[in-house]
């Protein structure tokens, strides 16, 4: 009786010891971020050649981050329209590539900004300094075994902005 009492006791300790073992740890969620020309939370490939640099972090339920830019996938989607109206072009080696390493270009003249008209009594004119709106972007989530990152909206002001005072094109 004492020997089936301790082995039972011994079991039941065994398997609450061993429920913690053999839990990995596992990703939660994925975080898209990009750096360079911003203005606070709006993002911008400013200019020819512009560029900004995609980072994918896998979030794990730990709470640590790792880097899993180069083994992501990422889907561009694009969002209405340039500065004149039009549809843009859609995402491409000759628009707004995304290279391996996460890195993004502007290739394709566009400019999906226009500068806020504020009218004044009876007069209307673009904003002087500008108000930078979109009027379109390119909408780009990452993939990474089967997690989409939440989206990142990227503007894109290649060529010089029909309303804009200075004639740039984003902020």
């Amino acid at each position: 009786v004492k020997r089936t009492n301790f082995l039972a006791a011994f079991l039941v300790a065994v398997s609450l010891i061993s429920t913690g073992c053999g839990n990995s740890d596992r990703i939660k969620s994925l975080l898209l971020t990009a750096t360079g020309a911003s203005s606070g939370s709006t993002f911008n490939l400013a200019g020819q050649d512009g560029q900004l640099q995609l980072t994918v972090y896998a979030i794990y339920n730990s709470g640590k981050r790792i880097d899993v830019t180069t083994a992501s996938t990422f889907t561009v989607v694009n969002v209405c329209c340039d500065q004149d109206g039009n549809n843009l072009p859609p995402y491409g080696p000759t628009t707004v590539p995304i290279n391996a390493t996460g890195l993004m270009t502007a290739i394709a003249p566009l400019c999906t900004w226009t500068d806020a008209v504020v009218t004044t009594g009876t007069t209307s004119a673009p904003a002087s300094p500008p108000v930078w709106e979109y009027t379109g972007f390119y909408q780009t989530t990452a993939n990474y075994r089967g997690f989409i990152s939440q989206p990142v909206a990227i503007g894109v002001g290649v060529t010089a902005s029909n309303s804009s005072p200075i004639g740039g094109c984003g902020p």
